[in-house]
C-alpha cells in the first residue's frame, strides 16, 4: 500500500481520464455574444434570461449599457478588484457582472454557484472576441469544463452598413467588420425600422466579409434559442456540416470597404501535413504572404475541409487569428473525391496569391506545372 502511494506521488494524475471525453455533456458551452453598443445585446440577453426555455443559463456581463434593466439590478463595486454580482432569476438563470472575463474567474463563478446549461459571454462593444475566443478555445483542450461553442455578433439594421464602412486610419480594423468576420452567427436586429433594399444591402455586405456566417433577422432581438444555442462552431463533428456550406458557398461581390473579404478555393489531391503546418503558420504567424498590392494578408478566421496523405478521414482545419487546429473528423473520403475546400476571412487577402502557394508548397507531388489539379470556386 506505502508503495502505491509513493507511486502516486511520483505520477500525480493531473485530469483523470474519465473526465475528459471532449464537448460533451460533462463540458459546458460558452457563446461568446458581441456588437456594438445599441446594436441590441442587452435586450437580448434579458430576453434570454426572462425566456422561458427550462434551462439554467449564467450570463455574464462585462458592460453596461445606458439604463438598461439589468444594470438597475446589479450593484456595482467600485473597487479594481474582480467584482461578482448575482441576480437569480425566476426561469433558473442567473446573471452576473465580472470585471475579469478569464477562464478562471468563470470557473470560481461555477464553483460558487453550481452546474449552469450554458454560459453567455457579452464582450464589450469594441473588444476584439478573437482574442476571448481564442482563450476558451485552447482551454477546452486542457480539461477545462467548459467548451467554445461559437460567436454570435448582433448588428443594428439601421446603423450597421454605416459602422461596416467607416473608414479607418491606415493600419486599423474596422472593429465592426472585424466582429462580423469572427462570427458563426450574425443577428440582424431591428429590421422593423429599415425597408427591404436597406436591409439587403446589410446582408449582402455581412455576406461579402464573411460567406460562411448564418444570418437571423429580429425584432427587439426575440430569437429562438435553439438558433443561439448549441452552434457546435469549433468541434470536430461540425466537419460535414461545414463540408457542405463549402460546397455551397458562392463567391463572394466586392462591397465598398474591401480590406476585410472572404476568399474560397477548392484543390484536388492530397497534403502534406507538415507542408500544411508551414503554410499555415507563415499565413498566420509570420504573415509572409501579400497581395499584388504589397500588402500584407492577414487572416482573422480560417476554415476548411482538407486531405492528409495517409489519412482515410476528412481532416477539419479550424483558425482564429494566430490558433489554429487540425483535427480529424467522423466522415470519410469517397473513392476519387478528395477536395481541399479552404475559406480565408481577413484583410487585404488574395485569393489567385494564395491559392498559387497552397498548391505548389503543400500539395502532394504537384507543382505549378499541374494546372489540372485546381479546381477553382
Amino acid at each position: 500500500m506505502d508503495g502505491m502511494m509513493e507511486d502516486d506521488d511520483d505520477c500525480p494524475e493531473l485530469v483523470p481520464i474519465s473526465n475528459q471525453p471532449g464537448p460533451t455533456a460533462e463540458q459546458i458551452p460558452v457563446t461568446i455574444i458581441t456588437g456594438y453598443l445599441g446594436a441590441g445585446k442587452t435586450t437580448l440577453l434579458n430576453y434570454i434570461l426572462t425566456e422561458q426555455h427550462n434551462k439554467r443559463i449564467a450570463v455574464i456581463l462585462n458592460e453596461f449599457g445606458e439604463g438598461s434593466a439589468l444594470e438597475k439590478s446589479l450593484a456595482v463595486s467600485q473597487a479594481g478588484e474582480l467584482y461578482e454580482e448575482w441576480l437569480e432569476l425566476r426561469n433558473g438563470c442567473l446573471c452576473c457582472s465580472v470585471k475579469d472575463n478569464g477562464l478562471k474567474a468563470i470557473e470560481n463563478l461555477m464553483e460558487k454557484k453550481g452546474k449552469f446549461d450554458y454560459i453567455l459571454l457579452e464582450t464589450t462593444g469594441l473588444a476584439d472576441p478573437g482574442a476571448v475566443a481564442s482563450m476558451f478555445w485552447v482551454d477546452a483542450e486542457l480539461g477545462s469544463e467548459i467548451y467554445l461553442d461559437g460567436i454570435v455578433t448582433v448588428i443594428d439594421a439601421k446603423y450597421g452598413l454605416q459602422q461596416l464602412t467607416e473608414e479607418k486610419a491606415e493600419g486599423l480594423i474596422n472593429e465592426a467588420a472585424r466582429q462580423i468576420a469572427l462570427a458563426d452567427l450574425v443577428i440582424i436586429n431591428k429590421v422593423d425600422l429599415v425597408n427591404e433594399a436597406e436591409l439587403k444591402q446589410v446582408r449582402d455586405i455581412i455576406r461579402s466579409i464573411n460567406s460562411l456566417v448564418k444570418i437571423l433577422e429580429t425584432q427587439r432581438s426575440r430569437v429562438d434559442l435553439t438558433d443561439v444555442l448549441d452552434l457546435h462552431s469549433f468541434d470536430k463533428n461540425s466537419g460535414i456540416n461545414l463540408a457542405e456550406k463549402l460546397q455551397l458557398l458562392e463567391p463572394p461581390k466586392p462591397h465598398l470597404d474591401k480590406s476585410i473579404l472572404t476568399v474560397t478555393f477548392e484543390v484536388a489531391g492530397d497534403l502534406v501535413e507538415d507542408a500544411l503546418n508551414v503554410f499555415i503558420q507563415d499565413l498566420l504567424w509570420e504573415k509572409t504572404f501579400k497581395n499584388k498590392d504589397g500588402r500584407p494578408m492577414s487572416v482573422i478566421r480560417l476554415k476548411g475541409i482538407v486531405s492528409l496523405a495517409g489519412k482515410a478521414s476528412q481532416v477539419m482545419l479550424q483558425g482564429v487569428h494566430e490558433l489554429y487546429e487540425l483535427n480529424d473528423t467522423p466522415q470519410l473520403w469517397e473513392e476519387n473525391q478528395r477536395i481541399n475546400r479552404l475559406v480565408f476571412i481577413g484583410r487585404n487577402l488574395d485569393r489567385d496569391v494564395l491559392q498559387e502557394h497552397f498548391t505548389s508548397a503543400v500539395l502532394q507531388g504537384v507543382g505549378m506545372n499541374r494546372p489540372d489539379a485546381l479546381l477553382t470556386s
